[in-house]
């Protein structure tokens, strides 16, 4: 039990270590004991461990007040890289981006593949071609416009994901965990992330794509509610006798757009949504907006924002997402025998 506690505060403390020097970049011994609180001693022998694992790197000697040089250790952002991938439609094609980042989220590499419908071979080779050329790639993140159940992708707009394990297959053939997302989450997280959000807000997302069903997404208290098998935010199941694949006059989507936040709010009341679309201006919005509003009184209105950057907070979300699942985690096992 001594032991098992000892190797777990080890842990605790390497984590410490490991967080303040990837938050000041470089650091002597002496200044990660003082930002830590923990001690000298124990400094050195957690930074002793992290430079033989390649966390950490020999840096710069600097003076020390009169006494001995002291050696500062830069942290190796490097030491663990993110694959992120995104699948989404354009201009009638699948497009594939793929993106390598580090620990401080620094864009390492990145390309975009088109192809007619999606290949699910030629999506591996893509995989393949960057865990080859970086190996100290540790996770792969996949958005995808969809939804997985049980690892298998049962609702998508592109139906050529509907039925693949893509967590299980990809895991089982590159030997690398993996993290799928639906687009609408992913793009709300980039969004939230980025605005800096307090905590408590409600914000949705809601996402219009020109020729596929739109997708909501909510944020609440700092993370996605996903609802029972992450099903929740399919707004294209509304009974609201649309056909989103159908060419659609301007003020009939205006309409429908009014509808479905007048839906949402009746139930959620979130603090502001987030619009990505293509199909109508501000001025447009604003105006139909307020009249829909007078006709249809409601307790509460949320500050609506027009957006059209869905795949910059796409790839936001999606690599801060990523990078998430390479923040060490510790195995709390609780001993149920405390006489041991």
């Amino acid at each position: 039990m001594k032991k098992a506690n000892a190797n777990l505060m080890k842990e605790i403390n390497l984590n410490i270590v490991r967080k303040a020097l990837k938050r000041v970049e470089t650091a002597t011994k002496p200044q990660l004991a003082s930002l830590t609180q923990l001690s000298v001693v124990t400094v050195n022998s957690l930074v002793k461990e992290l430079y033989e694992l390649g966390e950490l790197f020999e840096d710069d000697i600097v003076p020390s007040n009169g006494g001995r040089p002291a050696l500062t250790y830069r942290y190796n952002y490097n030491y663990s890289l993110a694959l992120v991938v995104y699948l989404k439609e354009k201009e009638g094609e699948e497009l594939i981006s793929a993106t390598v980042v580090n620990l401080e989220n620094d864009l390492l590499a990145k390309e975009e593949y088109t192809m007619p419908v999606f290949d699910r071979q030629r999506f591996y080779e893509i995989i393949e071609h960057y865990i080859g050329l970086y190996p100290s790639i540790k996770v792969i993140g996949i958005g995808i416009p969809g939804q997985a159940v049980n690892g298998e992708i049962t609702v998508s707009s592109h139906r050529e994901l509907t039925g693949f394990r893509m967590i299980e297959e990809i895991e089982s053939q590159f030997g690398l965990p993996v993290m799928v997302e639906n687009d609408v989450n992913a793009a709300i997280s980039g969004y939230s992330m980025k605005e800096n959000l307090e905590g408590d807000q409600c914000v949705l997302g809601m996402y219009f794509p020109m020729k596929y069903p739109p997708g909501l997404a909510i944020y609440l208290d700092g993370r996605i509610v996903k609802g029972k098998n992450g099903m929740s935010g399919e707004i294209k199941f509304l009974p609201i006798g649309l056909d989103w694949s159908q060419e659609m006059t301007t003020e009939k989507f205006v309409q429908a757009v009014c509808k479905i936040i007048h839906t949402v709010n009746a139930v959620l009341a979130p603090d502001k949504i987030v619009l990505y679309q293509y199909r109508m201006e501000a001025d447009a919005w604003s105006q139909a907006w307020e009249t829909y509003r007078l006709q249809h009184p409601m307790p509460s209105y949320p500050e609506v924002v027009l957006k059209q950057t869905f795949q910059e907070d796409f790839e936001a979300g999606m690599r801060w997402l990523t990078l998430q699942e390479l923040e060490p985690t510790l195995d709390l096992a609780v001993d149920r025998n405390p006489r041991n």
